[in-house]
């Protein structure tokens, strides 16, 4: 259940990852015509129409990607799949089919199905269809009816499927839309508290990557907050009354002090106490990573280095991020992101009307560097951390490559080398990471693979992560070459 969940979680990255595209267009519009919105320039209308074009659209970006991200061998079958479900179960549960179905008054139908489109919905259908791929794929039907045996098949077992799941929907859907709209406005109900809640639990899940699912009920409309679209949407946003200014995107803002700031007073940390012999390696390893996680947002090479060396640390982040995202909440200072909180975003979102002294987050990351600093160095130094660059030498240990100067053929053939080519079963791949299933995941010699990659994380038996960076999609390709 747990590495299904994951599954989950990696596929999400797929349509999330087209929100970047959302963020650029409308950023771009806004800073065109940061005044009227594109009110008074067709060119910035122009940029900010096409942007909100994917926002509105998130749910079936949703079941799309997740159903293909899901399937087994990322087939557009399973995306047809997944749009075709999609539509089924929308339109069977609007409120004036679901009061003729069910003959009651529209007045009667629940408001749950007045949120139908949402993306807690897209997520469902997409697992659903991704599964009906999985399965029916490879079909044979009789020969009168060949043509539609295999991939062309599974769209036709799909709409009738969504069939049955609309009609179980009609009568659960109204009891989950509350149970997830009362947990989200318990925590929404808490202001800024509730967000720094959330920012704390947001770092604790990274590590057994179940956070996407934690981010979807505060980031996207699965309980009514919808903090991303809603901010990225700007003027429309306002007009539509789905934003109030110096609230909406307060589950983003205090993560940019972190991610731009915090964790750089980390890696200098870091790369201080590390011996002298090995300063050179982890300047060159921390300098990467710390590079990524300023100007992108991606902060993983940064956060596996210490995540499991050094739990302590990774704790005390998770606490200084939860304090970051409160203060900047309590304090109004406003940005949001369309894919995570790095200097791109902050820049593309400075122009947007609902982004609220957002300069002040550059203050409060100046501050957080030298928290994270001098509370890093202090607890590596007082409870003697294993921190990159102070591991204690085994007459074992592998040399460490030189980290962002190997090929990525180079990383996937240590990576196949390390881990078997027998003891590998399937290979896929999330944002940052290798996701692996192999047979016995006690046979890999992570210690050695820790060598040269980032980070590397066994939640089963049967299944590895290996921790890459942001490249990862490359080394992936090596790897299925491999």
């Amino acid at each position: 259940m747990f590495s299904y969940l994951q599954k989950i979680g990696r596929a999400l990255m797929v349509p999330v990852a087209v929100l970047p595209a959302a963020a650029v267009l409308m950023g771009i519009g806004y800073w065109i015509d940061p005044v009227a919105w594109g009110g008074n320039n067709m060119l910035a209308a122009f940029f900010i129409k096409s942007g909100a074009a994917i926002i509105d659209n998130m749910s079936l970006l949703f079941a799309v990607g997740v159903a293909y991200g899901m399937s087994r061998d990322k087939d557009g079958s399973a995306a047809l799949a997944g749009l075709v479900g999609f539509l089924v179960v929308t339109t069977l549960l609007e409120p004036g089919a679901v009061a003729a179905i069910q003959g009651i008054a529209a007045e009667d139908v629940s408001g749950a199905f007045a949120k139908i489109n949402n993306q807690f919905v897209g997520i469902l259908v997409g697992v659903i269809s991704a599964e009906l791929y999985n399965r029916f794929s490879d079909v044979e039907l009789p020969s009168a009816l060949t043509f539609f045996s295999g991939r062309r098949l599974v769209p036709i077992v799909t709409s009738f499927v969504m069939i049955i799941v609309s009609f179980i929907l009609m009568y659960v859907w109204p009891i989950i839309f509350d149970g997830l709209v009362t947990f989200g406005t318990s925590i929404k109900d808490m202001g800024p508290t509730g967000a720094g809640i959330y920012g704390f639990f947001n770092r604790m899940l990274i590590p057994v990557g179940l956070h996407h699912a934690l981010n979807s009920v505060f980031w996207f409309d699965v309980a009514g907050i919808n903090d991303i679209p809603n901010f990225l949407g700007g003027a429309q946003s306002l007009e539509k009354g789905t934003a109030i200014e110096g609230v909406t995107g307060m589950y983003q803002a205090g993560f940019f002090p972190i991610m731009m700031f915090g964790l750089l007073g980390a890696a200098l940390a870091f790369i201080h106490t590390a011996k002298p012999e090995n300063k050179a390696k982890v300047t060159s390893i921390m300098m990467a990573a710390g590079f990524a996680s300023f100007f992108t947002g991606v902060t993983e090479p940064i956060e596996f280095s210490f995540m499991f060396v050094a739990p302590m640390l990774y704790v005390l982040h998770a606490v200084l991020t939860g304090i970051s995202v409160f203060l900047a909440a309590s304090m109004q200072w406003i940005a949001g992101f369309g894919f995570s909180a790095g200097l791109v975003d902050l820049v593309l979102s400075s122009r947007n009307p609902l982004a609220v002294n957002w300069y002040m987050l550059l203050v409060q990351g100046f501050a957080f560097f030298g928290i994270y600093y001098i509370t890093f160095r202090t607890f590596i130094l007082k409870f003697d951390l294993k921190t990159p660059g102070r591991e204690d030498e085994t007459a074992d240990s592998v040399p460490a490559t030189k980290v962002g100067k190997a090929t990525h053929a180079e990383v996937a053939i240590k990576v196949l080398e390390l881990i078997g080519k027998d003891n590998l079963v399937n290979i896929d791949n999330c944002a940052t990471r290798l996701r692996l299933d192999v047979k016995d995941s006690a046979l890999v010699d992570t210690a050695a693979l820790k060598q040269y990659v980032a980070g590397v994380i066994t939640p089963s038996k049967t299944t590895l992560q290996v921790v890459i960076g942001p490249q990862v999609e490359f080394v992936a390709n090596e790897l299925k070459k491999l």
